[in-house]
């Protein structure tokens, strides 16, 4: 499989020879940039529509905070959160929706509700149910990189050789999905900047991301308005983080990254397409 092409549910395939947003719904009470914003279901469903109207190219949703230190939710709790979001957006969007989970029960009635990709911080190891989930509905994945988990992965974190480490990551990683019978076209990775990471490991993450395009699959990117940011800029909180999130968009994009996991859709589309058109023409 090209990897320009990113195959999900279905016969449904996205083209990511350019780049493409998948614009961030936080339906929880406690993310780190936008908790509760987005918690009652008219103004998810709300926020979702303006993001595809802003052109975004995915809708993630998402029922539980991963932010560093969080508090893990129950199935059931998730399922109540994010089920009739996905339903509706999925009947008024013709965009994919992707579902942030790593939970099986979810990622079943997800798909159901009408998502067509799973994103799972934990790349299969937090649920031994979920690669059959995946592989029996022949929804996208995004393959992501984390050491340790939300609660832990930001005490103290400490890699020899990071940009190595997360390469060797990836390729095991894709070598589970072969195992179980999970097409590898269906998988983009996201070396999952900010999870279990210092900041010197995310900046030589992004610096090197090129080197992650060996394996063949389009790379995913997720460093909107993340506390890195805020601490090259002297500690500015999260809703000062624009200017930053979108200048580590434009060199992630140099660097070969296609997809852009962001809570601002507007801004982060005219900045790639201003650094798309400088490469294309250079």
């Amino acid at each position: 499989m090209p990897d320009n092409i990113w195959q999900l549910k279905g016969s449904v395939e996205l083209d990511v020879s350019t780049f493409r947003v998948m614009g961030i719904l936080n339906v929880t009470s406690d993310s780190f940039y936008d908790g509760n914003e987005y918690a009652d279901f008219d103004r998810a469903v709300a926020h979702g529509l303006k993001m595809a109207e802003e052109g975004a190219d995915v809708i993630d949703v998402g029922g539980e905070s991963t932010r560093p230190g969080s508090s893990r939710v129950t199935a059931e709790e998730e399922i109540k959160k994010i089920i009739p979001v996905i339903k509706s957006l999925s009947e008024k969007v013709d965009l994919p929706i992707s579902c942030d989970t790593y939970k099986a029960g979810v990622a079943a009635k997800a798909i159901e509700a009408g998502a067509s990709i799973i994103n799972d911080i934990s790349a299969f190891s937090m649920d031994k149910r979920l690669p059959e989930v995946v592989k029996d509905s022949g929804c996208g994945y995004v393959l992501m990189h984390m050491r340790g988990t939300p609660a832990d992965m930001q005490v103290n974190p400490f890699y020899d050789d990071v940009s190595g480490e997360v390469e060797a990551f990836f390729e095991k990683k894709l070598g589970f999905m072969e195992k179980k019978g999970i097409d590898s076209g269906k998988a983009v990775i996201d070396p999952g900047i900010g999870f279990g990471k210092r900041l010197e490991d995310n900046l030589e993450l992004i610096r090197h991301l090129d080197r992650l395009k060996k394996f063949g699959r389009p790379l995913l990117i997720g460093t909107s308005r993340k506390s890195f940011i805020g601490r090259l800029l002297n500690g500015l909180p999260a809703g000062e983080r624009l200017e930053g999130s979108l200048a580590s968009a434009v060199l992630a994009y140099s660097r070969g990254a296609r997809i852009f996991r962001v809570h601002d859709v507007k801004e982060t589309i005219r900045a790639l397409r201003v650094a798309e058109s400088i490469e294309k023409r250079g």
